[in-house]
């Protein structure tokens, strides 16, 4: 078990980090005013339009980075610092969140799976690891009884998980792509704020590259239990 914990905290030591810089970017990216003077809501509606998206509405959310899209009443969620400001980053995310209703208008196929896993690992994800620890404490360790069965029906929750965190990836990095290329072509920004925005939507993507690779780390580590242990 120690080393599960010093896995874990090494984990949420570079996963805060990461979300650390993350916001300091957003920060420093916010002071970057656009010259066309256009809200990331109004970003947001004019991408929409261009990539012909009429059904999908652009809505103002309470937090920070607390912005996304909901396929299921098609809704395009801003934060308050992106909604009504008028800087590099809110372009950036404006365009981003626009970039998965983009997706979802083209049925590209990694967003498509990755909804398609959302009701199993919801009901699957935060049970998985005490399946596990549970088929464990019934004897797994030593490969037999119905422990075993259990800790393995544990990891096959656990590698739900980990498969929805691998294919949030590319629905992720494709949704950025799409905003920078439209950003880009429509000179919607000036080549400084792209950099910008270009910088803001990296931090953004690392945050969930260490959340797959815990993920699979936590995975391997309780794998090697139950099945180290059978041997």
């Amino acid at each position: 078990m120690m080393g599960y914990y010093i896995l874990i905290g090494a984990i949420a030591l570079v996963s805060w980090l990461v979300s650390a810089k993350l916001k300091s970017k957003f920060r420093h990216y916010s002071k970057v005013h656009l010259q066309n003077g256009m809200s990331g809501a109004e970003i947001a509606e004019k991408m929409l339009a261009d990539h012909g998206i009429r059904d999908v509405k652009v809505i103002s959310t309470p937090g920070m980075l607390t912005d996304h899209y909901n396929p299921k009443n098609k809704t395009v969620n801003l934060s308050e610092g992106v909604y009504s400001q008028r800087n590099a980053a809110a372009a950036a995310v404006a365009a981003h969140e626009c970039g998965h209703a983009v997706q979802h208008a083209q049925a590209y196929e990694w967003l498509t799976m990755r909804s398609k896993l959302v009701p199993v690992v919801s009901i699957t994800s935060g049970m998985s690891m005490w399946v596990v620890f549970g088929g464990l404490m019934l004897g797994a360790a030593a490969g037999v009884g119905l422990g075993y069965y259990i800790a393995v029906a544990g990891l096959v929750m656990m590698a739900m998980a980990t498969l929805f965190s691998f294919v949030t990836l590319p629905v992720e990095y494709d949704a950025s792509k799409r905003a920078l290329v439209w950003l880009r072509q429509k000179n919607m920004v000036t080549q400084q704020e792209y950099k910008g925005s270009e910088d803001a939507l990296k931090w953004a993507a690392r945050t969930y590259l260490v959340a797959a690779i815990g993920s699979l780390a936590t995975l391997v580590y309780w794998g090697l239990q139950v099945f180290g242990g059978r041997d």
